[in-house]
């Protein structure tokens, strides 16, 4: 697709493409604006229409044009490249094989189904006063929110919605691919209020249905089966209306029902999403850290949420997702209630999230007597399970001694139980095999970042980029150093072939430069790049202490003298050169 990749770049202005989510004004070359990333009084977002990337410099967030829709609209990158063609006039099956064109025509053809059957239980809704009295009286929702969230009524006849869409031109293979009908080619949807699932751009992708009244052998929920367009282990509810205040805000609130979700958006909290139930998955974190890296669940404090919520830890620690938890404790059932109640104790809790390991630590500690020593068994073995899965050295560490605290037991023991009890450092280091972590950027690379910038500037910075400083950078940063440190008064404007493998970040560097140091004079920014210098160093040691000071308290864990006392030695010189 890479031919149509640049067919749409080439259709496209980036200005004009970020301008219809930011308000930009001109500067000099570029154009500049508040972020849209955050709340910011300044503007830091800058565009350069000449090298077509963006920057912003108060996230250290940059690219094209599709890495921009990517990261506002929460897309991959084949749903950035679809929404950007029908945008420039592109058609994208020209340039698929004829299988790809076959499938896209099917998924076409899905989703006009589907929408037009969205149409129809609309219409439908308003047809039917028990449907509007349970939507509006019982409910309480309000004819925004139903247009918001497309709420319909399926109405209770064996093929109403079949024959509709028969008449529309759809075969009876296509309503069945899309998941409309039964067993039998009926309705799969009959008396029921139904709630359209949409992806993140809006596009109905199924249905969710609720009874109007709750029977004893009736399922109160059903829902679409699994499809070419609906994949319930991806699917997040809501997300197409939720990811700007999940942008801005910079944190998604994940709770267990569509209808939570629903009052939510009525009652101005807008950053709930749902998953269908408590199975949380890599998809539906995948899609949400697309627009934050921080995930609230509101999932029940019972058994099965404690249960979700721990298989939930190591996958969110996989993909470098901070987890908390909401708590609603004993002020209502669900947040749906909750915000019934008072919509700011919804807020309130929300505010109040609680790291996830915290939170299943005080679940087991509800459930056990500390007193006695049963129950610090019981729960020492449950903790040690939980904290084996963390893939943190440092974090562990601090868990392990706030269990210790909890239970007023020694490091030590738990420490020993952890190496021979529950063999807990098997387990971790089996589970960290399966789901490596992924390599998350160190903290001083935005400092990384300014310092180059400064050096494309002044070859007296270049001249400082020896071996030793740029043996601290790793990738594209690495490379970038290591070609300004040799060439210390190459002109970067236009980027030289040497640096076309690392084009997209040079072109950024070189936006930084001109936004943030184009004005200083000569002095300033020699003196800055030292500062920088310094600051890199720092928080190199500081990054080296920390990894070290982990690896060594695994080695004594596991009794491991030999590599335990090598680390000291390393950790020692690490110390000195502070």
């Amino acid at each position: 697709m890479q031919d149509a990749k640049e067919e749409v770049r080439s259709r496209l202005a980036i200005e004009d493409v970020i301008g219809e989510y930011v308000q930009l004004r001109r500067s000099g070359r570029n154009f500049k604006g508040l972020s849209p990333f955050g709340q910011e009084k300044t503007a830091s977002f800058y565009v350069s229409p000449e090298k077509q990337i963006w920057h912003d410099f108060s996230s250290g967030r940059g690219g094209d044009v599709f890495s921009f829709v990517m990261e506002v609209e929460g897309l991959g990158f084949r749903e950035a490249l679809e929404l950007l063609a029908r945008k420039a006039g592109v058609e994208l099956e020209q340039y698929r094989g004829e299988g790809g064109r076959d499938l896209a025509d099917r998924k076409k053809r899905l989703l006009s189904a589907l929408d037009s059957a969205a149409n129809y239980y609309s219409q439908s809704l308003l047809r039917n006063k028990g449907a509007l009295e349970y939507v509006r009286d019982v409910r309480k929702l309000t004819g925004q929110t139903v247009a918001d969230f497309r709420i319909g009524y399926a109405p209770d006849a064996r093929s109403g919605l079949i024959e509709f869409l028969r008449k529309k031109g759809y075969t009876d293979q296509e309503l069945a691919d899309a998941g409309l009908t039964n067993r039998y080619g009926g309705d799969l949807f009959r008396g029921r209020i139904t709630i359209p699932l949409m992806d993140s751009q809006g596009q109905v992708v199924g249905f969710t249905a609720r009874i109007l009244r709750d029977e004893p052998n009736a399922p109160k929920y059903i829902n679409t089966p699994s499809t070419l367009l609906y994949d319930k282990s991806r699917h997040v509810f809501g997300l197409h209306l939720a990811k700007d205040a999940i942008r801005t805000s910079d944190y998604a609130v994940l709770v267990e029902g569509n209808m939570d979700v629903i009052a939510s958006h009525q009652a101005g909290v807008r950053t709930a999403v749902a998953t269908a139930g408590t199975a949380l998955t890599e998809g539906h974190l995948r899609a949400l850290m697309r627009l934050s890296g921080n995930v609230r669940l509101s999932f029940d404090a019972d058994k099965a949420g404690v249960n979700a919520t721990e298989r939930a830890i190591p996958i969110a620690q996989s993909l470098g997702v901070n987890l908390s938890i909401v708590s609603i404790g004993d002020r209502a059932k669900d947040p749906d209630e909750l915000i019934a109640r008072d919509v700011a104790l919804w807020q309130e809790v929300i505010d109040a999230a609680e790291p996830a390991v915290d939170w299943v630590l005080a679940r087991y500690q509800e459930r056990e007597d500390l007193s006695t020593a049963e129950g610090k068994r019981v729960f020492t073995t449950a903790a040690l399970e939980l904290i084996s899965r963390l893939g943190d050295p440092v974090e562990a560490e601090h868990y392990m001694n706030k269990v210790a605290q909890m239970t007023g037991t020694s490091l030590d023991a738990l420490q020993s139980k952890a190496a021979l009890g529950v063999k807990a450092e098997e387990r971790r280091l089996k589970q960290v095999k399966a789901t490596p972590a992924p390599i998350k950027e160190s903290r001083a690379d935005s400092v990384v970042d300014s310092l180059l910038a400064i050096a494309t500037l002044e070859p007296d910075v270049r001249a400082l980029l020896q071996p030793d400083i740029t043996e601290l950078m790793t990738g594209d940063r690495q490379r970038l150093a290591q070609y300004l440190g040799e060439n210390l008064r190459g002109p970067l404007n236009p980027l030289p072939d040497a640096l076309k493998e690392v084009e997209m970040y040079g072109n950024i560097i070189v936006l930084r430069a001109d936004a943030r140091y184009g004005s200083s004079s000569s002095e300033d920014r020699i003196y800055e790049a030292a500062r920088l210098l310094r600051q890199i160093k720092t928080e190199k040691n500081n990054e080296d202490k920390a990894r070290l000071v982990g690896e060594l308290r695994e080695a004594e864990a596991s009794h491991d003298e030999a590599r335990a006392q090598r680390l000291r030695q390393e950790l020692n010189q690490v110390i000195k050169r502070t």
